[in-house]
């Protein structure tokens, strides 16, 4: 599984999460203010799913019918500390419960919300 941190997600936690051994890019290192519609097509040609704080992307998947091939993983709180994001995404990398390809997966500091992404490619 191969991530796509978006600029807002924080750099210590790209690096906390490159560090356990994932596979993640940042487009803060990348290419630092692009559009949302750009992330996602490099999501998509990279096959990662993307990581953001940005509630916009919902609207660009749901409503504009704007898919990313892998998913979306919103992150709905003021995180504590700077790798409190990577320690969250890594729990759910590791959740028996949890899939996180081909969703759109909302995560709050009490709970987990999936919804299956449409089914078209961008």
């Amino acid at each position: 599984m191969k991530f796509l941190a978006n600029e807002n997600f924080p750099l210590l936690s790209v690096k906390y999460l490159g560090e356990k051994g994932y596979d993640i890019g940042s487009i803060s290192e990348l290419a630092p203010g692009i559009a949302d519609q750009q992330v996602l097509e490099l999501a998509a040609k990279e096959q990662r799913i993307i990581l953001t704080f940005d509630r916009d992307y919902g609207e660009l998947v749901y409503r504009l019918r704007d898919i990313p091939s892998l998913g979306v993983i919103y992150l709905r709180f003021v995180p504590n500390n700077p790798e409190e994001p990577g320690k969250y995404v890594e729990a759910l990398i590791q959740s028996e419960e949890i899939a996180l390809q081909n969703k759109f997966t909302v995560v709050e500091r009490s709970k987990v919300r999936q919804r299956p992404l449409p089914n078209q490619s961008i």
